[in-house]
């Protein structure tokens, strides 16, 4: 599988990285294990946590993916054949369903110290790759707010954040930084701090990026290209819903959003509207709909790697499969077209 540079780093990821916020949730470690056995047995070599992990966040399931990793990890001896890539969990209201985390998250020197030193345990690792703030501290137009208020709180500065990242690649815990959910503001601030002050620099962003929430284009596809600091996309099939298999009010038994109804995010009347035209567009084509939106995110410019995420071994073969396709001039014109006509349902 190809692999890219991570930003400016001496690291190469391959263009498909493996999502895990299902292990110790929809999936067990007997079929996590079985996932990992398969992904990195077919050129991926990236795989992608977070504290808060599994999805979704609760008390009594807090850090079990991590584990479940670190198990795999420690079962196969396979450390120095992945790049591992983590997150710290950002600031929420009290009832965002974080609350549990060192008794409600924030981005200040002592949590993220000791959120690293918890991962690494769970991971049962002595360094991680890539070290990457979930989501800002400030208020900002992430998960889904299109339009900016601005708000007179913003917690914790990044200078203090950033100083608690570099004090963890200083001790050898954490390689690099990245940043998650993040605004063409805050990727700026990063930057900026980190040239004027010698401090670690972020190496990539993590945010949604499909066929219904091209958002990422408007202000940080440029930075991620001019600054070398490419996008690893996240939600890339938007929940599942990209493959057709929702469509016609269908809730198929075990998917994510037949199980939890929190996540209405792509299930917008806007939305299903765009998903039908591109599920039907792809079948015109001959493809399979789930990975003609894949083949679509990875074969952009400013993506470094391109985050799958499977609940059934048949659904990660066909996500990493994706890999090799390559969408024709003829599909992009006409994927754009519809785009044109719906941008951005689902942002």
């Amino acid at each position: 599988m190809e692999t890219r540079k991570l930003g400016k780093t001496e690291l190469m990821v391959s263009k498909i990285c493996l999502g895990t916020m299902t292990f110790g949730e929809q999936n067990s470690e007997a079929e996590a294990f079985e996932q990992l056995d398969y992904a990195t047995g077919n050129g991926v070599n990236f795989i992608d946590c977070a504290e808060m992990y599994p999805v979704p966040p609760k008390a009594d399931t807090y850090g079990r993916t991590e584990e479940i990793i670190g198990n795999w990890l420690q079962k196969t001896g396979k450390r120095n054949d992945v790049v591992l890539a983590t997150k710290v969990t950002g600031r929420s209201a009290a009832n965002s369903g974080v609350g549990h985390i060192r008794g409600g998250p924030r981005l200040d020197r002592d949590q993220i110290l000791k959120a690293c030193d918890d991962s690494l345990a769970r991971l049962k690792t002595d360094v991680i790759d890539l070290y990457q703030v979930h989501w800002p501290e400030r208020q900002a137009n992430f998960f889904g707010k299109l339009g900016y208020q601005h708000g007179d709180d913003d917690g914790v500065d990044i200078s203090e954040t950033l100083a608690a990242l570099e004090e963890l690649v200083k001790a050898g815990k954490v390689r690099h930084i990245g940043l998650s959910n993040e605004t063409p503001w805050g990727l700026h601030r990063y930057l900026r701090l980190a040239a004027h002050g010698n401090r670690p620099r972020v190496a990539s962003i993590q945010n949604p990026y499909s066929l219904l929430n091209r958002t990422f284009e408007v202000g940080l596809a440029e930075m991620a290209i001019r600054e070398q600091c490419g996008l690893l996309a996240y939600s890339p099939l938007a929940f599942g819903t990209l493959s057709g298999k929702y469509l016609n009010g269908a809730q198929p038994e075990g998917a994510r959003l037949t199980l939890f109804e929190r996540f209405q995010r792509y299930t917008g009347e806007r939305a299903v509207s765009a998903t039908e035209q591109y599920v039907h567009l792809a079948r015109e084509f001959g493809l399979d709909p789930a990975q003609m939106a894949l083949a679509f995110v990875t074969q952009q410019p400013f993506v470094t790697s391109n985050i799958i995420g499977a609940t059934t071994m048949g659904q990660l073969k066909s996500n990493i499969a994706s890999g090799e396709l390559t969408l024709s001039d003829e599909l992009m014109a006409a994927i754009g077209e519809i785009h044109h006509k719906n941008p951005n349902p689902a942002p």
